[in-house]
């Protein structure tokens, strides 16, 4: 069987959720034992979301081939098991950066270059190029960015006509658009759906499907009427009410209106049963809790709800596997006082995490938070630049060198346990110059680390530029931080914790972005356990 591809666009408004849709879809078709691949097409110019500030942009996923893309790439990798790569992301950017270096080899042979055909053929290419990165997909679905309307997403939805033009029988249209309920007037309004409609129409493209983003769920009466508007049958208008206790509720929302069966009628897929016991399980688990966690997370982007969006998926998948209910409190690391009342500022949490990040801002608020954690034998789990803080705190406490710094913080200190890696030195572009992607890593039998993975070589994914200063290795073990995971091959850290402590553990890596929610990390499950351990040990 030839690949089939489902086509999913937004309309109304934008963060309707295109890419959580995406891949609660993509999880019921698996379910059915189809193979499916994933593709986020992006409108932005920028080559990829790396130098994008996270209040711009929020997180930037990293997969193991090291391309730093889209969020929505998350969650196809916690939803589904598709390979999730360098092939799975598409930006304008990098299009038109293929298009434009053709042009400059004579690779056109003199014709002048144009949108169309040359951009779409490329955008084509991208998405033949996804279907064809494993063998035997069954299914690609693929996400165009933005909403039906933007001057941006024109070329994109140009290159899905053409595809479909080309492959009558293999592609479909969901269209995710926004009905709201007006409260003043008591009613639910159409309009704004058939104005989306009507847009795609113009462009070439008929929906096959659409799917209503909305409070609470339609009438019959309210579906008859946008199917009558919008030239699409009755049994393919779905709602996507919000859910009120989790996302992972969505896929199990949308079989109870059969839309894999009706996708699967559609695209003339085998009809299989649905499997999804293990899924209904993992829900029983986290809707019945025996306990309940409070984790304090301290950076300096928790403004932005999508910033750490893993880092809070990552909490939430092992607290379920402990079957607890979870508490996160956000702490502005640039907010919280340096004057020795740190306590105050973030007291009440059962744990602390501290997430990566870039720059000065809220670095001292980070180091004390460290330091509160590792005095009061609080679980601690540092994340990349939260290993760092890690290290330089044990520095200026432990080993008493006060003025130890990472260079990136303080070019000129006479203790940089953080540095950069020589080979980056005198780079000046942003873009490009970290270590990305997944590298294996040996851990130190016996240590927290070997334990939670029940290995002693791991692989995990990187986005950094500085690493720990090996020069202070031995001073640091000499006083209980152990270095407990290394490059494979290698001495760069990767895994740092201190001794006599619970659970103090600081990783490099970005462990965020390999956890799911059947399948939560180890270090992140086995930091929930630690905190559950302490607390029985307060409480008896």
């Amino acid at each position: 069987m030839s690949a089939k591809y489902i086509f999913v666009t937004g309309g109304v408004i934008s963060s309707l959720g295109k890419g959580l849709t995406a891949a609660s879809i993509a999880m019921l078709l698996e379910s059915r034992r189809l193979k499916v691949a994933m593709l986020k097409l992006d409108p932005y110019l920028n080559v990829d979301p790396g130098t994008m500030n996270p209040f711009e942009h929020g997180e930037v996923y990293v997969t193991d081939d090291g391309a730093e893309t889209d969020l929505d790439l998350g969650h196809y990798y916690r939803f589904t098991n598709a390979t999730i790569s360098k092939a799975s992301n598409a930006t304008s950017g990098q299009i038109y950066d293929a298009v434009i270096k053709r042009e400059r080899r004579g690779d056109y042979l003199g014709k002048t270059v144009q949108v169309i055909p040359h951009v779409t053929d490329e955008i084509k290419k991208r998405i033949l190029d996804c279907a064809h990165h494993d063998e035997h997909t069954d299914v690609v679905i693929v996400e165009i960015g933005g909403t039906v309307g933007d001057i941006e997403s024109l070329p994109f939805l140009e290159a899905i006509r053409q595809f479909r033009h080309e492959r009558r029988n293999d592609c479909i249209n969901l269209h995710l658009t926004y009905v709201p309920y007006l409260k003043a007037a008591g009613e639910v309004k159409t309009k704004p759906t058939q104005h989306s409609v009507q847009i795609l129409r113009e462009i070439g493209i008929m929906p096959d499907m659409i799917i209503c983003r909305c409070e609470n769920p339609l009438s019959q009466d309210i579906k008859d009427k946008i199917s009558l508007f919008c030239s699409v049958r009755k049994d393919m208008v779905i709602d996507e009410p919000d859910v009120h206790f989790s996302i992972y509720e969505v896929p199990l929302s949308l079989q109870e209106q059969q839309i894999d069966v009706k996708i699967g009628e559609l695209l003339q897929l085998p009809p299989k049963q649905a499997h999804l016991k293990a899924w209904e399980e993992m829900m029983h688990k986290m809707k019945n809790p025996k306990g309940k966690v409070v984790i304090g997370i301290v950076g300096k982007y928790l403004q932005h709800q999508d910033a750490y969006k893993s880092v809070f998926e990552s909490l939430q998948h092992a607290a379920i596997a402990h079957q607890v209910d979870l508490e996160i409190r956000r702490f502005e690391s640039d907010k919280i006082l340096e004057d020795g009342a740190v306590e105050k500022s973030i007291q009440g949490c059962d744990g602390y995490l501290v997430p990566g990040g870039f720059g000065e801002r809220g670095w001292m608020g980070k180091i004390m938070t460290a330091k509160y954690c590792r005095e009061k034998k609080i679980p601690y789990l540092g994340l990349c630049l939260g290993m760092q803080v890690m290290c330089v705190e044990f520095a200026r406490h432990v080993l008493k060198l006060s003025d130890a710094n990472s260079t990136e913080i303080d070019p000129k200190t006479p203790h940089p346990i953080i540095s950069l890696l020589s080979e980056q030195k005198g780079i000046e572009e942003m873009g490009g110059t970290m270590r990305l992607g997944a590298y294996d890593c040996n851990l130190r039998p016996g240590s927290k680390a070997e334990k939670a993975y029940g290995s002693t070589l791991i692989s995990e994914r990187h986005r950094h530029r500085f690493e720990f200063n090996n020069a202070f290795k031995e001073q640091f073990e000499k006083q209980g931080l152990l270095i407990s995971g290394v490059l494979h091959n290698d001495t760069l850290c990767e895994i740092t914790e201190v001794k006599d402590h619970p659970w103090m553990v600081g990783v490099q890596f970005h462990p965020e972005f390999k956890s799911k929610p059947g399948q939560p990390h180890p270090l992140f499950r086995d930091f929930v356990g630690a905190v559950l351990e302490q607390k029985k040990k307060q409480h008896g």
